[in-house]
């Protein structure tokens, strides 16, 4: 069944015409640094399969690790993180979890896989059972 999301104030609102992603956690600096939090958590999609359907979302380019372009796309309103499209994965959206409508924030209770483990925070065990990646393409 294909799912929904929001920001936090309501601003922005999307809907993903898929049933099935990849769940997949993200402990890259640049995902740090734009969360302020330890990692991101996604759900991994097709771009063509992502629809706002409210709101104009804004967002912001950095260079990553991989040396290409991540997009970020955040409400303008309350700055909640929405999705992160990659240069280095031209086909698909990382929608953002915590944004997901419905309990989904949960994943479906599983993590496929784990980017960019050599930056993750000391604290932190990898999810048993994920595949865990150094970084992308590693």
């Amino acid at each position: 069944m294909p799912f929904t999301g929001s920001c936090m104030c309501g601003g922005v609102t999307y809907a993903v015409g898929v049933d099935k992603y990849m769940a997949a956690l993200c402990h890259c600096t640049d995902c740090q640094k734009w969360t302020g939090g330890g990692f991101t958590s996604n759900a991994v999609v097709p771009r063509t399969s992502v629809t706002v359907t409210k709101g104009t979302p804004s967002t912001y380019d950095i260079t990553g690790d991989s040396g290409k372009i991540n997009k970020h796309i955040f409400c303008p309103t309350c700055g909640s993180g929405l999705f992160t499209e990659l240069e280095i994965m031209p086909d698909m959206t990382c929608v953002k979890a915590g944004t997901l409508d419905g309990g989904e924030a949960n994943l479906g209770g599983k993590v496929d896989i784990e980017f960019y483990v050599k930056d993750r925070a000391s604290y932190l065990a990898g999810v048993e059972g994920a595949k865990q990646e150094p970084a992308f393409g590693a």
